[in-house]
């Protein structure tokens, strides 16, 4: 039993414990505002501190591989989309609306950083290239994904509209480009210390999920999902998952890409982000579609963490010496 506790990730537990919190403890409509406005606060530190972080010659480290960072790019933003649409009107008619828009939104997320350059690490990948198109993704994504659930959810999203985009621009893309500024001047202090940024990171992103889930709750937004609709979205999250790992990783070979691009156009390609994804669906939805949204958001993270793990540790004993 010992051995097991300590396979357990304090992240993802954490993730759980506020998920079951926020479903049987909705937050009154007293204490709303307040919850809102401490994890309105904690997006808004959150990408500052990504921001003050990230040296911005990092920007363009790797950017001379085109083939490289065009295949991330693409997958990311075609391919991953296209394959979200088609998911998601497949599976409609029996996860429902709500569910069905949470896929569609997954797929229209900028990749992860920390994860896809930590696997492509562990792989004996092109981990510079892995950098560069992470963080380019990353940056990309905090206007390309707004917009794109604009185009895309706005018949499901009726709380979103351009005061929607105002306000991605304001507590998400000031606060990064305000620790842009200050990075020459605190960055190298920040990185030094990696306990602000896991802590930061972390700490909002449970918070997030508990506000997101708990005024879903509060909205009754729970009620539909079921352990059946649970077990369909570990399904559909696995199949494209799957799907992406494939296409990255042969798309890779169509490219001519080496080896170690191939890794890092594989754990780049194939993810998305939470922590992204959490903070931008409590700025971009209302809350009950944000609770909805962010069930099958957290189970396509854990999936795909735990599947490119395996997949690292694999490629990682066959690569050449």
């Amino acid at each position: 039993m010992q051995n097991v506790w300590r396979r357990v990730d304090p992240f993802v537990a954490a993730i759980l414990t506020s998920l079951a919190l926020g479903l049987l403890l909705p937050v009154p409509d007293t204490a709303r505002g307040v919850v809102d406005g401490v994890s309105t606060a904690a997006v808004a530190l959150l990408f500052f501190v990504y921001g003050a972080r990230l040296p911005s010659r990092e920007v363009w480290d790797g950017l001379r591989n085109w083939r490289l960072q065009g295949g991330i790019l693409a997958s990311t933003w075609l391919v991953f989309p296209v394959l979200g649409l088609v998911t998601a009107w497949l599976v409609g008619p029996a996860l429902g609306a709500g569910l069905a828009g949470g896929i569609l939104y997954v797929s229209l997320l900028p990749s992860t950083v920390q994860a896809s350059v930590a696997f492509t690490s562990m792989a004996h990948g092109n981990v510079a290239g892995a950098v560069c198109g992470a963080t380019v993704s990353n940056l990309l994504g905090m206007v390309l994904t707004p917009l794109l659930v604009l185009w895309l959810m706005g018949a499901e999203t009726a709380g979103l509209g351009m005061s929607g985009i105002g306000d991605v621009l304001l507590h998400l893309l000031l606060p990064f480009v305000l620790g842009q500024l200050v990075q020459p001047l605190i960055g190298a202090w920040i990185r030094a210390r990696r306990w602000i940024s896991v802590y930061v990171d972390r700490g909002a992103i449970v918070l997030i999920v508990f506000s997101s889930v708990s005024g879903a709750a509060s909205e009754g937004a729970f009620g539909a999902v079921s352990a059946w609709a649970l077990a369909g979205l570990l399904l559909v999250s696995a199949a494209m998952l799957a799907i992406m790992l494939a296409v990255t990783w042969f798309g890779g070979r169509a490219l001519g890409l080496d080896r170690a691009d191939r890794v890092a156009l594989l754990m780049c390609g194939s993810k998305k982000s939470l922590a992204t994804g959490l903070p931008m669906a409590s700025v971009l939805f209302p809350v009950a579609v944000a609770g909805t949204v962010a069930v099958p958001l957290i189970v396509f993270h854990q999936l795909q963490l735990i599947v490119c793990a395996m997949i690292a540790q694999r490629l990682a004993r066959t690569a050449p010496a």
